[in-house]
């Protein structure tokens, strides 16, 4: 596909500007003016359209394939909740617009629809309370964290270590470092799960808290789960949750019920908006009664007249973590969602989504190694151990699936199992579009087997073909289309 700089023609015209109201000679400070020409392509609006149409096409989402990225839940966003995202009253509104003075009335439906979801997510998880202010999970591990710490200052505890399996999210302890601990990794066992003796062994007074993922990368459930937050707790530590698989839970049990203190809850990728793209993103932090006082400024509360208001006077919070209350257009998808649904259907959709990982990981367990056999919950972890054996790599299995329609898997992570493929195909996959991709999965191990080299030249239907990934992104190349 040509760049549009090659589609230019000199003289041709998208548009025909009227004569405005503005004079044509307009003195202006040269400082303000471009030392060339800008030199921009010159193109009718039918070849503006049709370039940018053309690109569109060669995007790769989940509107368009199946998107069984393991790990981060690519789920289907209903377009239901881009409606209610939509709204004129709640996409028009200014963030600088007053509460309760004049005018006021103009942001009670916005600031009511944050104390409710607050309501709503306090149910769900089994927690105190919640902020909806962090901009993403990250940012939601990051806040977490800076409860922590609060929360050991503010009782004069000497803690400097933070816990976190080997298979963790590689993010929580970049948030646990950030906030000012040292990270300690626990090592998994041989089921898959933290290693119950060797994280006994390290609970000491030094230990400010354990980062957990249940279910964990493998998507495999702690069945210790109550025993290690009551260890963590015997030294005064405390338990935090991580919430991007929630999916495989949610309405089913809650993290607060386990033990955990804080958590952080995925909203864009449990609650309607898929996650990737680089954003928007959406992580709500919720804490147990004692850590409520540590949230961030500002929180929602409702008056006693029936209206809304931001509470600012909070003096053991961790201050400000973002400008204005987070995305907005994120927690409205996320209220939508939980409204449609109700209680029993986010207990169908987690049921749905540990079905469908278990359907293909018992349908492809022939085919390709499975290191961890047990049930699963919302994803599979397979190795392409077998195929290395043909000089055929995890990456390789994903190159090819790009080939037969589908996005890849996550690949070599965790880093646990060797050459791993992370699948995660989420309660909003039909049947017949979870075979479609086995069935691909089965024709790439038999190739793997019969002719490995047609692999290693995946994928071969694409614009562009494989690339050295490694060089592409310490040196990329960026050109303009």
């Amino acid at each position: 596909m040509k760049l549009i700089f090659d589609k230019s023609v000199p003289g041709r015209r998208g548009v025909q500007m009227g004569k405005g109201d503005v004079p044509e000679t307009v003195n202006i400070d040269k400082k303000f003016l471009r030392k060339e020409d800008a030199t921009l392509p010159e193109l009718s609006e039918l070849d503006v359209v049709r370039h940018f149409t053309g690109l569109s096409k060669q995007n790769f989402g989940v509107d368009t394939n199946f998107y069984p990225l393991g790990s981060c839940t690519m789920k289907y966003n209903p377009k239901m909740a881009e409606k209610v995202a939509g709204i004129p009253g709640f996409a028009d509104l200014h963030p600088l617009l007053p509460q309760l003075r004049m005018g006021g009335s103009l942001t009670q439906g916005a600031l009511h629809v944050l104390y409710e979801t607050d309501l709503l997510l306090r149910e769900i998880a089994g927690m105190a309370a919640f902020t909806l202010q962090p901009l993403a999970g990250s940012h939601g591990e990051l806040t977490g964290m800076m409860i922590m710490a609060a929360y050991h200052r503010d009782k004069g505890n000497k803690k400097t270590t933070v816990l976190i399996p080997d298979s963790a999210h590689g993010t929580n302890p970049a948030s646990a470092a950030i906030a000012g601990y040292e990270v300690q990794t626990v090592p998994s066992d041989n089921n898959g799960v933290m290693d119950m003796e060797a994280f006994k062994s390290m609970i000491n007074d030094e230990v400010a808290g354990l980062m957990l993922t249940c279910p964990n990368t493998l998507g495999i459930f702690n069945k210790n789960i109550k025993e290690i937050c009551d260890l963590i707790h015997s030294v005064d530590g405390l338990a935090y949750y991580d919430g991007a698989n929630l999916n495989a839970i949610v309405g089913h049990s809650r993290p607060g019920d386990f033990g955990f203190d804080i958590m952080h809850i995925n909203t864009h990728k449990t609650f309607a908006t898929p996650h990737g793209g680089g954003g928007p993103g959406s992580g709500p932090v919720g804490v147990v009664e004692k850590l409520v006082d540590f949230l961030p400024v500002s929180l929602v509360v409702k008056r006693d007249d029936g209206t809304y208001a931001l509470e600012y006077d909070r003096p053991k919070s961790i201050g400000y973590i973002a400008p204005f209350y987070g995305n907005f257009g994120i927690i409205l998808r996320t209220y939508a969602y939980l409204l449609h649904h109700g209680k029993e259907g986010l207990r169908r959709i987690s049921e749905n989504a540990v079905l469908n990982a278990n359907y293909i990981k018992e349908k492809l367990k022939d085919d390709y190694h499975l290191p961890f056999p047990q049930l699963c919950k919302h994803e599979c972890v397979f190795s392409a151990e077998k195929q290395l054996e043909h000089g055929v790599h995890a990456m390789d299995i994903a190159k090819g699936l790009i080939d037969a329609g589908f996005h890849p898997p996550t690949v070599y992570f965790p880093m646990t199992v060797p050459e791993s493929m992370m699948i995660e195909p989420t309660e909003t996959e039909s049947k017949e579009t979870l075979d479609s991709f086995i069935a691909a999965m089965k024709d790439l191990a038999q190739v793997a087997k019969e002719s490995p080299e047609k692999l290693h030249e995946a994928p071969v239907s694409t614009t562009v073909s494989r690339m050295d990934e490694a060089t592409a992104a310490r040196k990329p190349c960026i050109v303009c289309v």
